[in-house]
């Protein structure tokens, strides 16, 4: 299922550089790369069969987005994110996909909606099965798709690169308990706002949803969570 509208045609080459930044984001994300680790360049170039120059340009591209620190004295490391952090995140993430919200609702088609009314209801069917990882993923890409759809370049980018970093993080606040229902229940109001294309109601539920989402996270932290490790979300028999 397409999550937006299909990118044009290109025949640019993707350059290299890109295509080792996208490999590393996923080893991030997969905790290959632990944060705080110093990244050993060497080693990493001879496992993706690529040199260094290639390594050190998609290096500098992840630590522009935020997920990578480079000391010009000791290399790269993955970027070590604290509660504080995340607690001053949210709240402008909650502004930006508050206006993504805004823009997308003031946009977007009957085709749209009918592709995130799709994605609400396998989110719906994942919290039914207490899948959390399938729930977290296609909230993931509703959020996206938003993003998206609200058709501003510059929104979308800044969005998109705080998305990543907090993508680290983000779904393990669905393992406090009773989060799963209530981030269904932003989901359900917020589709009700999109459907009756109320761009305004829109922009306030997504900042709602943000902001309980960064509470959720501080409640997980409080309770014993840890952050900067993995907390691979559970398929199956719900929390």
């Amino acid at each position: 299922m397409p999550l937006a509208p299909g990118p044009r045609k290109s025949t640019r080459r993707v350059p290299l550089y890109e295509e080792v930044a996208e490999q590393l984001r996923q080893k991030i994300y997969d905790y290959l790369l632990p944060p705080g680790e110093w990244i050993d360049e060497p080693a990493l170039a001879e496992e993706l069969g690529i040199s260094r120059t290639p390594l050190r340009e998609s290096l500098k591209l992840l630590a522009a987005e935020g997920l990578v620190q480079i000391d010009a004295g000791r290399g790269s490391r993955v970027t070590r994110l604290t509660l504080e952090d995340l607690n001053q995140l949210f709240p402008v993430m909650a502004m930006l996909e508050g206006r993504c919200a805004h823009d997308a609702v003031r946009r977007i088609d009957d085709a749209g909606i009918a592709q995130l009314q799709a994605l609400h209801d396998a989110m719906e069917a994942a919290a039914a099965a207490g899948d959390l990882a399938e729930y977290y993923r296609n909230n993931y890409f509703i959020h996206e798709s938003l993003q998206t759809h609200a058709g501003n370049p510059w929104l979308i980018r800044v969005t998109h690169d705080l998305h990543r970093i907090l993508k680290m993080h983000r779904g393990r606040q669905l393992l406090t308990p009773g989060r799963m229902a209530q981030s269904l229940a932003e989901h359900r109001e917020l589709m009700d706002c999109i459907r009756r294309r109320d761009a305004a109601a829109a922009e306030a539920t997504m900042n709602r949803h943000l902001l309980s989402q960064g509470e959720a996270l501080a409640a997980y932290v409080a309770a014993g969570g840890q952050l900067n490790v993995p907390a691979p979300l559970p398929r199956e028999g719900g929390i």
